[in-house]
């Protein structure tokens, strides 16, 4: 069983300041410090405040990494476990992370601010779902024999590709280096995970519960330092198979150039999107509708890849909308200390990205949208790095507001008149990660969703989901899949091997 949360924020003040932080490398089954002593400042966002120093690992410390994890494949210490111990594995693991969902959701609510209640009522049990699913799916692992010629017989063989590189994004710690290194280790990889600099304290304790669940040492290794230097030293390694990548999309184009001057590895890309939702005058119930687009918009502070930024409101709801949207994003999201269990909105992941934000809103006041509410800091926590929950109508789509990826709080409302006209502006845009359509008549919903260039098309929802679906987008959203039985299948190649009988 898990320690008993705290129940208020004193509650979770006191556990935060007894919780010992994770700050080294982890290689090799330990946490050490950088070669060269480098370190890095890890800062609350919430009040400016450093919380620690962080070891910030370099070129050389990426070397010592891939070399820990290519001797365990090597040695097959991990992949030529028998298949029902490498599950017994996994489920030691994500019992181990199930029973520190306190501790884990306090590391992500301090490194990046996210609101602790929703780190340990999502995140964490998000976390504990993917490792138990993909650990379900070892032996289910198959090859195949095709039908030949009586002389011969012929095999394919599932194999892992290797070591396998991965670069996980800040906005879910922890969840998205889950779902990184759950199906790469799955499939018998050895990983070198390199996380954001932003937010390493969760990946590298998840490290350290691998290997307490049974996990072999150098099997899974987390490099904590900045993406210039030691993702791209991660990117350019030749005994890499694989680099699996979550963040922005320049830089998954800089990735997928390493990969070709070095050792044409397999390059996954999730990257930016910017999701319309698309809300018809049909749709069942205007309520329900506007709570999704609230959620869709404002959850994790818009920290989000596929947050549905863009909504295309059919003129006939448009007035409707906007005074339920305005209501409702009151009621919902109000900025607060993320150690108190009543924030439903934390700061920006630091103050950089917080005055990138504010940039955006600018701009968009200056393209001529109009600003229906919010569009800057929280005047009342002028140390923190907070943005207010933001609504532009009005919005053009040759406007930055609705062709850049703003990464925070801010909600752009696009204006349509025909069933034509949304589709094309949804699909009026570099990204295609998501898309949702809100209506009560199934065969439109049918012809939007086989007319949206999106890799996820939810309809009259947003956001919904479980591990079975494929994740990931279209165009300059990425080139590869999350979860479900499609991610696993990338982490894997095929052997053909033909037995002459004759």
């Amino acid at each position: 069983m898990s320690d008993a949360a705290p129940t208020d924020r004193a509650g979770w003040a006191a556990r935060a300041a007894s919780l010992t932080l994770p700050t080294g490398l982890f290689i090799d089954g330990r946490q050490e410090p950088a070669l060269d002593g480098a370190v890095l400042e890890a800062v609350y966002p919430a009040d400016g405040q450093v919380l620690a120093e962080m070891a910030c690992g370099g070129a050389a410390d990426i070397d010592r990494a891939v070399a820990s994890a290519r001797a365990a494949w090597a040695d097959g210490r991990w992949r030529h476990m028998a298949p029902r111990a490498r599950m017994a594995v996994f489920a030691r693991f994500a019992d181990l992370v199930e029973q520190a969902a306190v501790e884990l959701a306090l590391l992500d609510s301090l490194s990046m601010g996210k609101p602790v209640a929703d780190a340990l009522t999502i995140d964490v049990p998000e976390t504990v779902l993917t490792l138990r699913w993909f650990g379900e799916c070892i032996d289910k692992i198959e090859g195949a024999v095709t039908n030949t010629a009586q002389e011969a017989v012929h095999l394919i063989h599932r194999e892992p590709l290797g070591v396998v590189g991965a670069i996980s994004a800040w906005n879910y710690p922890l969840l998205m280096a889950a779902w990184k290194i759950a199906p790469a280790l799955a499939a018998g990889n050895c990983v070198v995970l390199k996380p954001s600099e932003r937010s390493a304290f969760s990946p590298i304790r998840l490290a350290e519960l691998f290997v307490e669940a049974g996990g072999p040492p150098g099997v899974f290794n987390v490099v904590n330092g900045l993406g210039p230097v030691a993702g791209a030293a991660l990117a350019l390694h030749p005994d890499v198979a694989k680099i699996s990548f979550t963040g922005s999309t320049a830089t998954g184009r800089r990735l997928m150039m390493a990969a070709g001057q070095s050792n044409l590895k397999r390059v996954a890309l999730e990257t930016g999107g910017k999701s319309p939702q698309i809300f018809l005058p049909d749709l069942a119930d205007l309520d329900t509708a506007v709570d999704a687009a609230v959620r869709g918009i404002f959850d994790n502070a818009g920290q989000v890849c596929n947050a549905g930024s863009r909504l295309l409101v059919h003129a006939d709801l448009h007035e409707d909308f906007v005074r339920a949207f305005t209501r409702r994003a009151a009621e919902l999201y109000r900025p607060g200390d993320p150690l108190d269990p009543t924030t439903s909105l934390g700061p920006m992941v630091c103050r950089a990205h917080q005055q990138g934000v504010l940039a955006r809103i600018a701009d968009g006041v200056a393209e001529g949208a109009e600003l229906a509410f919010g569009g800057g800091a929280d005047p009342g926590r002028p140390e923190g790095a907070y943005v207010l929950p933001t609504l532009f109508t009005g919005v053009a789509s040759g406007m930055s507001l609705a062709q850049e990826e703003i990464f925070g709080p801010v909600a752009s409302l696009l204006r349509f008149e025909t069933e034509d006209e949304a589709v094309r502006l949804a699909n009026e845009s570099i990204y295609g990660l998501a898309a949702s359509v809100w209506t009560a008549d199934l065969k439109r919903a049918h012809r939007l969703v086989k007319a949206l260039e999106a890799g996820v098309v939810w309809v009259n929802c947003f956001g919904d989901g479980d591990m079975t679906q494929p994740f990931g987008g279209y165009k300059q959203s990425g080139n590869t899949r999350d979860k479900s039985l499609e991610c696993l299948d990338g982490y894997l190649q095929s052997k053909s091997v033909w037995i002459s009988l004759s």
